[in-house]
């Protein structure tokens, strides 16, 4: 129950509706008890008839109708109350997985790091689902079985305490041994849900990368993995359910038994004059309709148990404090030259291991600069704590003197452009893509950010223009085209300072250069800073900072580090086509 409690505290905003399924249950519970009695006075009537009492038609007529009248407002208010569960089942899954939505939006590149992303879907189903579902039942059902059972104590300890201590003995004892069998239960799911999240994920993983899997031939290996974790889940639900309801036999035995019992005694007393025919036929009802709820009981508690394992993964997460979170008194960035300045920036993971060390250097406003450096030494890193995706290990980076761990998130980042190497668009038309810059822009200033990107011509031969559906991820487009909607994109938003990762690195030459003349537009009047991966585009830069071992080891221009003995001298020594010195490029990321 404690787990219930949670979900309606944290879901006390339908409050409304919590209020008007407890009302309806209520008055279902008290209709219920009706029909048991107009039977008992029907069967009253019956004997007197027997016995020389006639007792007049009208009566008889009126009880009939009475039972119709009983049974038609139950019809319609069971329903109105499961219309008011539903809704309550909606906006709940609703509320569940917007929050959910929200919060997990909140969290750090640091989470997603250690996460696949189809295993966060597969728990927002699952756990969303299952408490939902058990919200809706409980509302519709649970309450009801157990107001209905409390009610039907009571009457039967008005004719028949040795019945009603009976059942009322028997309601926790079998309830609480239902709650020890389901532990196990519990134990078990967690597991099978272990392997749940996995195998979505990998299947979510697999559809997204289908041409990898299909040109490396791959397709057998994925079914395989597929059908191990399925065969894994099979087992774990087959001895799950084995053990439930080996206990579910011993459980409905002693029930057996005990209701045995209690017609006995009820026939019993009949049987020497204690009852007449209508209390006895009173009291089987009565006990027959308390046997519903009880039987009930272990599906009840299998809902609750399904939901615990559910809500425990649920908020598990929305427990999960965001490590990055705007200061109390952050203030919005206010960008007026656009100069970037790193101060002794050190930077280590969560693990502890050490990335950056001590990294100074600075952007000049409308300058260029490139970072310089083997794979895996910390350039991307730089670029992800400029966007605060990361929070520094200790020094400072500031923007026009204002320091990025005291302004707001949003407002840092919308002050911040970026261009991914790999480009990432979104399903959906040209326009949506593009106009994710800027979702409030015109469609004359989308166009325009296409022209300036140099992509409206290939746009104007898509079969529906700014219309034409992408695909999922923008599969309908050439590499070129996807990175000249992207670059689109940042011309849109307008940024003063902005990221590039450099977007040409993996395209033909052809497109190479039709993206490189839609960069130099974006790059023109704003602070940039590359990640570069071709020498002519370091050797377009205002400046180079070459990174090793997670520090700078030399800065300055291409010409001023053209003769020294630092990174780039190194590069420019490598340019001669060689098979060593390409692979040392490659370690620079500076060679296909």
């Amino acid at each position: 129950m404690n787990d219930i409690v949670k979900i309606i505290r944290y879901s006390w905003g339908l409050k409304k509706y919590y209020y008007v399924t407890a009302f309806f249950v209520v008055v279902v519970s008290l209709l219920s008890q009706v029909t048991p009695f107009i039977i008992k006075f029907l069967v009253a009537a019956f004997d007197h008839n027997a016995h020389g009492q006639p007792v007049p038609a009208s009566e008889i007529i009126t009880l009939v109708l009475l039972f119709l009248v009983v049974n038609i407002l139950l019809t319609i208010i069971t329903n109105v109350q499961g219309f008011y569960g539903d809704i309550l089942g909606a906006k709940l899954n609703t509320l569940l997985s917007q929050r959910y939505y929200d919060h997990i939006l909140q969290l750090p590149l640091e989470y997603y790091d250690n996460e696949v992303a189809g295993r966060i879907t597969s728990r927002l189903e699952r756990s969303i689902t299952t408490i939902s579902q058990l919200m809706n039942a409980f509302a519709n059902n649970f309450v009801g079985f157990f107001l209905t059972s409390a009610i039907t104590l009571v009457i039967l300890a008005f004719y028949a305490w040795p019945v009603a201590v009976l059942l009322g003995l028997l309601f926790p004892f079998y309830i609480w041994l239902t709650t020890l069998s389901s532990r196990s239960w519990l134990a078990r799911q967690e597991p099978i849900n272990k392997d749940t999240d996995q195998n979505n994920g990998r299947f979510i993983e697999s559809v997204n990368s289908i041409r990898v899997v299909k040109s490396f031939v791959q397709e057998v290996a994925e079914s395989r993995f597929f059908a191990a974790k399925r065969a894994s889940i099979e087992a774990g639900t087959r001895g799950q359910s084995m053990q439930w309801h080996k206990f579910d036999v011993y459980r409905r035995l002693g029930l057996s038994v005990v209701f045995f019992l209690i017609y006995g005694y009820i026939a019993y007393e009949t049987y020497i004059g204690h009852f007449d025919n209508s209390t006895f036929v009173l009291l089987v009802t009565l006990v027959t309709q308390a046997q519903f709820p009880l039987f009930a009981s272990s599906f009840i508690v299998d809902n609750i148990q399904r939901a615990r394992a559910g809500s425990k993964d649920f908020f598990a997460i929305m427990d999960t404090k965001p490590s990055i979170v705007d200061a109390p008194d952050a203030s919005d960035l206010v960008v007026t030259r656009g100069k970037v300045a790193f101060s002794s920036v050190d930077f280590a993971y969560s693990d502890g291991k050490q990335v950056l060390d001590d990294i100074s250097f600075a952007i000049e406003p409308g300058t260029k600069v490139a970072l310089v450096g083997e794979s895996g030494e910390g350039k991307t890193t730089i670029s992800n704590l400029l966007l605060r995706f990361y929070g520094l290990s200790g020094g400072h980076i500031r923007i026009d003197g204002q320091d990025i761990a005291g302004v707001t998130q949003a407002s840092l980042r919308r002050n911040i452009g970026v261009v991914f190497q790999e480009p990432h668009l979104f399903s959906g038309t040209v326009r949506d893509n593009i106009a994710y810059g800027s979702p409030d822009a015109t469609d004359k200033q989308v166009a325009a950010a296409a022209q300036a990107a140099n992509a409206a011509g290939f746009i104007a031969e898509l079969p529906a223009g700014y219309d034409s559906e992408i695909g999922e991820r923008g599969v309908k487009l050439s590499g070129g085209q996807k990175q000249r909607i992207a670059i689109a994109r940042a011309i849109l938003k307008d940024p003063p300072i902005l990221i590039l990762d450099e977007a040409t690195s993996s395209l033909d030459s052809r497109s190479e250069h039709e993206v490189q003349l839609a960069l130099t537009e974006l790059m023109r009047g704003r602070s940039t800073l590359i990640i570069a991966h071709r020498l002519s585009t370091i050797a377009s830069v205002d400046k180079i900072v070459g990174i090793q071992g997670g520090a700078v080891i030399e800065e300055g221009s291409p010409s001023e580090l053209a003769h020294g003995e630092g990174i780039y001298a190194e590069l420019l020594e490598l340019q001669q086509p060689t098979a060593a010195n390409k692979a040392k490029l490659r370690r620079y990321e500076l060679a296909r």
